[in-house]
């Protein structure tokens, strides 16, 4: 998470992309999607008319924003907080929208 000396941040965070490893890599993918998939304890109905069916799939999306250091790390700002469980798991990034 993203702190200060008194208050912490849940809705940022700091994310190692795999293969960069360097500040100039970053710049690729700066406003790239960035998707935190977690299995909920309950299935949600589907709201959607494409959806099949209820599941317990969950996404929590967010964005790269900057870069943070010189060694390749981002920060992602995500639209909802993200859950204690989120420190030291995975997340995907997707590579679009495309800047190109």
């Amino acid at each position: 998470y993203k702190r200060g000396l008194r208050n912490q941040h849940e809705n940022t965070s700091l994310v190692r992309v795999q293969g960069v490893n360097e500040k100039k890599d970053t710049e690729f993918y700066m406003g790239k999607r960035v998707a935190f998939v977690y299995r909920a304890s309950h299935k949600k109905p589907a709201l959607m008319k494409r959806a099949r069916k209820a599941n317990k799939v969950r996404v929590i999306w967010g964005k790269v924003t900057r870069s943070h250091g010189n060694s390749g790390v981002v920060r992602v700002q995500f639209r909802k907080n993200l859950p204690g469980q989120a420190i030291g798991s995975s997340v995907r990034v997707m590579l679009y929208p495309s800047r190109v």
